[in-house]
């Protein structure tokens, strides 16, 4: 696999993982505060930006990309990360944390999601993303762009900096339509096999951010906080999906606290 990975910095080593749509540029402001005392990995994930973009949606398996990963972090001698993962960057996290626990350290999810635990729903989650793929295909990027962004989902990123919406636009425009479409199919919601019963066995600092006015997204962080032992729940007021982008500064605070203990004490309590 030939993943296109953006690297910066000395320390600890943090892996940044994007969510769909998304690219290692997501993260631009959190490498910028980190990377003078982290060592920030970012990549492409498989399908977005500058990474390969097979159209084989089996290759876009969440386990299969978390196993790549995972030998990614052995050869850059970046064992073990902590992990910041927003949506589908979250799942990858979770699944990472669960497939590979070596490798992880910690981790800092955003708006994440176990899944969806119940079949009949997750049937029609496939139906939906099979269709959002065709779009993809017929329709081509831009027009499936326009169509992403007009979701009541990011309806917050309305009070973003008019920038920070254009070079977000311009990220997604980047992408390859058959790799996005295979992303959907192989990795989205629909595809992914429910992690409800395992993430008791997550037994690694937690953090979980989400938007207050995320109603969905709220209820989907609090599964995930409840099931795994000693995960902290943080919801930062006034932001949708993507806290990191609609209000970086109280992300980066929230981060940057959870982060920060190396007295026994907080640790004790971050579990």
């Amino acid at each position: 696999m030939s993943l296109n990975v953006r690297a910066l910095g000395e320390g600890p080593p943090v892996l940044l993982l994007h969510g769909f749509t998304g690219s290692a540029r997501t993260w631009d402001d959190l490498i910028d505060a980190w990377s003078s005392g982290h060592r920030c990995i970012a990549p492409d994930l498989l399908g977005h930006g500058g990474s390969e973009a097979p159209v084989d949606p089996a290759r876009y398996a969440l386990e299969r990309q978390a196993a790549e990963l995972a030998e990614l972090l052995r050869l850059l001698d970046a064992v073990p990360a902590t992990l910041v993962g927003y949506s589908m960057g979250a799942r990858l996290a979770l699944v990472l944390a669960l497939e590979h626990p070596a490798q992880v350290q910690r981790l800092i999810l955003e708006s994440p999601s176990a899944g969806i635990a119940d079949g009949v729903a997750r049937a029609e989650r496939r139906v939906r993303d099979e269709a959002l793929a065709r779009d993809l295909e017929q329709g081509g990027l831009e027009a499936f762009v326009d169509r992403w962004e007009a979701q009541p989902l990011f309806a917050s990123h309305a009070s973003m900096p008019r920038g920070r919406r254009q070079r977000l636009r311009a990220e997604r425009l980047r992408h390859d339509a058959a790799g996005m479409a295979a992303s959907l199919r192989g990795a989205g919601q629909g595809a992914m096999r429910p992690l409800h019963d395992r993430l008791g066995h997550i037994d690694v600092p937690t953090l979980v951010i989400a938007g207050e006015r995320d109603g969905m997204g709220r209820e989907r962080a609090s599964v995930v906080v409840a099931a795994i032992p000693g995960a902290r729940l943080e919801v930062v007021p006034g932001a949708g999906h993507t806290p990191h982008l609609e209000d970086p500064e109280a992300f980066l605070r929230l981060a940057d606290a959870f982060l920060r203990p190396a007295d026994p004490m907080l640790h004790h309590l971050s579990h």
